[in-house]
């Protein structure tokens, strides 16, 4: 009987946190690998491919990167049901990437405007699934006191994908056009299916255990019955008096997280909807949002502004994306580090505050206060202050909805099913995460076309700001409002 489901090979070391956590962390820097590499190569491709006019480059490249975004807000609800809602998240996560093999295809070869949105469409719905099943495994995997350094370790090799992208994008597309391009993205697709593939969830592994357990259980009840008296004595040994506080376990630390009342019939089917009455999710669903808003704003605008301003080409472009996101890279670790030891509230206040300065001084490049190699370097300067405020706002939105959502679980033993709410919490997450990704683009499209690059950087300022004072009263573990 026991043979009846043999345990898959190499089960220890596949079902291993580092491993899975490594996986998981590969998938996501495949899906912002192949992202960020088309950004620096998009406004060239739509010009040399589809002779797109450079008067509407802006338009079409903030278009095609809502594009990506808008399906992965469409799909990330419903990918964290399915995740939820099925035996193994491992099977939607590796149901992602084979959307993400199709999707890379199509941009490859696609001649058309149609292939090129059916190519970002089909992006976004991977990562969409990628997203929600993949952070939904690793908070399987990891305590919740080490949540944030892990968070912010995996968003480090994530950003990564985001470092080396659009440097290698724009290299490879200047040197040899857009087959070597597509050639590094299936390379790096078919580690990540590697890995996805070898993957052993923990619930996987702890049924196995289970299973062995019971042999192991079966055998000594063997050996007892041969020798009852020890047996016997075994037990008298155990039975020793129980201390009366020992009796008095809390119930529920937090009442306030208690589901009142008969939930109606949406709310059972889809749980979560309950939890977003709390201010403290709520806010961390926002600050995903405006992360992702001004990540997508330097994706949208700087390969255009390098153009115009400097007259860069893609290898160029590609170039000064080190600038942005090395702090980023170097950083994202100790930003996850500092969230577990202080908090959230102070991590986000500072990050966004920070901000502020930094996205105001993106117009003195405009401005035309020094020239040539001079004003290169300045906006190097200033990219790298953006890059650190970034680093700095990565983990509080994830630790806190996080945080919130086990404080609803714990209270509430078996309301949110047999798995959890943790997809579909992730789900929302990257909903508002991707919302952003999508308006990001087409808002600072909109306002570097119409008020000028230096006017829109303060409208994203004023922004960060404000998100730096709701953090200030919401974010940490008591409300203020």
């Amino acid at each position: 009987m026991a043979n009846q489901q043999s345990p898959p090979w190499g089960l220890r070391w596949r079902s291993k946190r580092c491993f899975i956590i490594s996986a998981v962390a590969v998938g996501l820097f495949t899906d912002l690998f192949l992202y960020g590499l088309v950004v620096p190569v998009l406004p060239f491709m739509l010009v040399d491919r589809l002779s797109i006019p450079e008067t509407q480059v802006q338009s079409y490249v903030s278009g095609l990167l809502a594009v990506y975004a808008g399906a992965s807000v469409m799909f990330s609800v419903p990918a964290g049901w399915i995740a939820d809602s099925t035996e193994s998240r491992k099977a939607p996560f590796l149901a992602g990437l084979a959307a993400l093999l199709v999707a890379t295809t199509v941009f490859a070869f696609g001649q058309t405007m149609a292939a090129l949105v059916i190519a970002r469409f089909l992006q976004g719905v991977s990562a969409a699934v990628v997203w929600t099943s993949g952070l939904a495994m690793v908070l399987d995997s990891v305590d919740p006191q080490n949540l944030g350094e892990v968070i912010g370790s995996i968003f480090a090799i994530v950003s990564a994908g985001e470092l080396v992208a659009p440097v290698l994008g724009g290299i490879l597309y200047d040197v040899a056009g857009i087959t070597a391009v597509f050639a590094v993205a299936i390379g790096v697709l078919a580690i990540d299916f590697i890995m996805r593939l070898l993957v052993v969830e923990k619930s996987t592994a702890l049924r196995h255990a289970a299973s062995r357990a019971g042999e192991c259980s079966n055998h000594m009840d063997m050996e007892r019955m041969a020798q009852p008296d020890a047996a016997m004595a075994t037990e008298e040994d155990t039975m020793l008096p129980k201390n009366e506080d020992d009796t008095m376990l809390p119930r529920n630390e937090d009442e306030a997280y208690k589901v009142r009342g008969e939930p109606g019939r949406i709310v059972r089917a889809v749980p979560i909807l309950y939890c977003l009455r709390n201010p403290r999710l709520l806010m961390a669903l926002l600050l995903s949002f405006v992360q992702a808003l001004l990540i997508s704003t330097f994706d949208a605008t700087l390969p255009t502004e390098a153009k115009s301003l400097f007259g860069f080409t893609s290898l160029k472009t590609g170039l000064l994306f080190i600038a942005l996101d090395a702090p980023y890279l170097s950083l994202a670790h100790v930003a996850g580090s500092a969230v577990d030891r202080y908090g959230t509230r102070i991590p986000a206040v500072v990050g966004f505050a920070f901000l502020v300065p930094c996205l105001a001084l993106l117009r003195l490049p405009s401005e035309g206060l020094l020239a040539g190699t001079s004003n290169v370097v300045l906006y190097c300067v200033i990219l790298a202050f953006n890059g650190v405020g970034l680093a700095i706002i990565g983990s509080p939105s994830f630790v806190q909805v996080s945080d919130v959502m086990q404080r609803y679980d714990n209270a509430n033993p078996g309301f949110f099913g047999r798995n959890g709410p943790y997809a579909q919490l992730y789900g929302f997450n990257s909903m508002f995460f991707f919302a952003g990704l999508a308006v990001g683009p087409i808002l600072s499209g909109m306002l570097r076309d119409n008020i000028g690059y230096g006017n829109m950087a303060a409208v994203f300022a004023a922004i960060s700001g404000v998100t730096a004072i709701l953090s200030y009263f919401v974010v940490g573990d008591e409300p203020k409002v």
